[in-house]
């Protein structure tokens, strides 16, 4: 997985203003780039190149740019290109010599100067009257990436029950699979904020069809605002993408992906908004920043690991004793509560400091053996021979005293509580400490393309 971005996080979103650029001025600067992906089109790239053109000069109210992305196509498609570049002042053509859809965002968007980055197909399958609802909170600074969804609810979609099944189930597994959200990964219609691509795009591993999902699922976990639009879908039946190739190479991805968000080895901390960015986090009079995010997840992962703790304590004194079955058992729950509060309660993200982080989970684990072994031999002393009813009520009880020791030691030692940095961006105190000697270099693997 790519990890060379910059360690900082992302500054708060800016509404884009109408006088940064001149929507009359061709030469101008562009708010909006819309890449149009090639590969041998040389039938419907003009056709598609004149009809983009004269939409967003009707209906677009900034400065726009058309870049055709041409991945080493072998026809007279990068003739038409560099002909409409040069008829039209507000189309340009970029030249890869290798192939992959992914390849030609990543390296077009990368080198665009417009604040917002968008594409779409070259057959144009999607209705354009999207694009400027598309686009909208993401100059408004609402949101940070934008999607059309061919699956909401008040879409509408001529496409045959093939396409449709494959787009569902496909949908389907990444929801059950990597926990998505968004409706339609593989839309052809999708837009960017720059600032943000340029942090998200070095992470992103594929260069094929995957590259789409696999952006939404990291923005998404790293908690940025995906706009989902609506949109009127008509099937391209000449459409030369290979259905099963595709599909397998997807499958692929759904699993590199899953595995490196399991283990933490992507720093999404790098994706994060500034503290105060979104309405609800705002400062309550008297609230440290965090507490009642923090008390839910502890909650939610104490109640959890609490049933985890009594089946294996349960399981354990089938064959030794209430000591020896408590420490086992509060043992091997400590540990994974101690990793699932890393995550999950205060965000911490990486392997860095995790042994440490254990080794300090540890010692709370010891309070808490102590607390409630020692309910465990009161109760020996005070009853002789308790029923296992009597020991699990004993055992709740110190767990619920142990437990609110456990939250104020985890939050003031284990994982302190945030802090700013000279930046004023508030970093978590648990974000991914094996990267501090992170460069902040832009990604220097992609690949150059052919300015025309």
């Amino acid at each position: 997985m790519r990890t060379d971005t910059p360690r900082s996080a992302l500054p708060a979103r800016d509404h884009l203003l109408a006088a940064t650029a001149d929507a009359a001025d061709p030469a101008g600067a562009p708010v909006l780039d819309v890449v149009v992906p090639v590969h041998n089109e040389e039938k419907d790239l003009e056709p598609c190149v004149l009809r983009l053109h004269e939409h967003l000069t009707r209906t677009f109210p900034y400065a726009f740019r058309i870049t055709v992305a041409d991945n080493a196509s072998t026809d007279r498609t990068p003739q038409v290109a560099a002909r409409l570049a040069a008829a039209m002042p507000r189309v340009r053509s970029y030249r890869l010599e290798e192939k992959g859809r992914g390849r030609a965002l990543r390296t077009v968007w990368s080198h665009s100067d417009a604040p917002v980055l968008a594409y779409m197909d070259v057959d144009l399958s999607t209705d354009l009257n999207a694009l400027l609802p598309l686009v909208a909170p993401l100059i408004s600074g609402h949101s940070d990436l934008a999607i059309g969804s061919r699956l909401a609810r008040s879409s509408r979609v001529v496409r045959g029950s093939k396409r449709e099944f494959i787009s569902r189930a496909y949908n389907l597994i990444l929801r059950s699979s990597l926990a998505a959200r968004f409706s339609d990964a593989q839309c052809g219609f999708k837009a960017i904020r720059r600032e943000v691509a340029q942090r998200l795009l070095p992470m992103v591993e594929d260069t094929g069809w995957f590259f789409d999902t696999e952006m939404l699922v990291l923005a998404e976990r790293a908690g940025l605002r995906i706009h989902e639009v609506p949109v009127d879908w008509v099937d391209d039946p000449d459409s030369t993408v290979h259905i099963v190739r595709t599909a397998a190479e997807d499958l692929k991805g759904v699993w590199r992906v899953g595995r490196a968000l399991a283990v933490g080895a992507l720093p999404l901390d790098r994706l994060a908004r500034p503290f105060g960015d979104d309405p609800r986090d705002r400062v309550l009079k008297g609230v440290p920043g965090g507490l009642a995010r923090q008390l839910v997840g502890f909650c939610v992962v104490g109640a959890l690991s609490t049933l985890f703790y009594l089946a294996l304590y349960s399981l354990f004194r089938l064959g030794v004793g209430p000591q020896l079955a408590n420490g086992g058992a509060l043992l091997v729950s400590a540990v994974a509560n101690t990793a699932a509060n890393r995550r999950l309660t205060f965000g911490v993200r990486g392997r860095g400091g995790a042994v440490r982080h254990q080794a300090q989970g540890l010692v709370v684990f010891a309070i808490g053996l102590a607390l409630t072994s020692g309910s465990l031999a009161a109760l020996g002393a005070a009853s002789g021979s308790p029923s296992h009813g009597t020991e699990l009520a004993v055992l709740i009880a110190a767990n619920l005293a142990a437990t609110v020791l456990r939250f104020l030691l985890f939050r003031a030692w284990v994982f302190p509580d945030r802090a700013t940095g000279a930046d004023g961006a508030v970093m978590g105190a648990g974000a991914d400490r094996t990267d501090r000697g992170a460069g902040a270099a832009a990604d220097t693997h992609h690949e150059q393309g052919n300015a025309r």
